[in-house]
């Protein structure tokens, strides 16, 4: 539905979904949210970075990237290589790439069939903390799980991201810069599983990967309802009244430079 008055071109339409009951204490909240579709992760990096600066200063407002990945495993600033249990040389051979960054949390793997929220968001400006933001992320991986039939829940001591059992779903690692949030979560849905047997996923050995197409006996729907359906649960989680879907991903990924 489009917004009255709001001049809409070719390339770009915007439409606002009301998510809950705008509360009379405060002002309404309103998350931009971009479906890129599959993004390189040097790209995604360069992308989180443009947008965390115009968060701080106020020029955007909250928003959230919705992505995949080509085959990429990533570490986190701990730098943890030994969980990594294939030579750096032999990547290339199974189509993955490796990358340093400054996230927390340790080795996972992002890859085709997999949903990734990097919200660029303000903790400040909803009064969270750190602890309270990646309680929100878990809490919202575990109400769509439930969409499902899956019955997800928080890790357990000394373990990060959202299980089935003792079976991990959904890895969480952030970066919080001035209260401005970056990375975020990567909820399986169905990736190629072989990738995991070359890391120790998020540091945790002796514990098995899933996806929500082996947990559930429902037949799932296209990956763009799930997405979205992902989407819609972080919103209600974190309790923003507007959503506004972008739908010209050219814009962000100023596609010119891949080119």
């Amino acid at each position: 539905k489009l917004s009255g008055g709001e001049a809409v071109s070719q390339k770009t339409l915007r439409w606002r979904r009301r998510i809950g009951t705008i509360s009379e204490m405060r002002s309404p909240r309103t998350l931009e949210v971009w479906r890129l579709g599959t993004v390189n992760y040097l790209k995604s990096l360069k992308i989180q970075d443009k947008l965390v600066s115009e968060r701080k200063a106020h020029q955007i407002p909250d928003t959230l990237l919705s992505l995949q990945h080509p085959p990429t495993y990533t570490l986190g600033k701990r730098r943890t290589d030994h969980n990594l249990l294939i030579p750096q040389s032999e990547l290339t051979k199974i189509g993955a790439e490796l990358h340093y960054t400054q996230r927390g949390g340790d080795i996972t793997f992002h890859g085709p069939h997999q949903a990734i929220l990097y919200p660029i968001i303000s903790l400040r400006g909803i009064g969270y903390g750190a602890r309270n933001y990646v309680e929100t992320l878990e809490r919202s991986m575990i109400e769509f799980a439930s969409m499902y039939g899956v019955k997800a829940r928080p890790g357990n001591k000394c373990e990060t991201g959202v299980w089935v059992g003792d079976r991990k779903i959904g890895a969480i690692g952030v970066r919080i810069s001035s209260g401005i949030t970056s990375h975020g979560l990567a909820f399986n849905i169905d990736p190629d599983m072989k990738y995991f047997e070359h890391i120790v996923p998020c540091g945790i050995a002796d514990k098995e990967v899933t996806s929500l197409k082996r947990e559930t006996d429902d037949l799932l729907p296209s990956e763009e309802v799930v997405h979205e359906q992902l989407i819609t649960c972080f919103a209600k989680a974190f309790s923003y009244d507007d959503v506004v879907w972008k739908e010209d991903p050219a814009v962000i990924l100023d596609t010119k430079d891949n080119e």
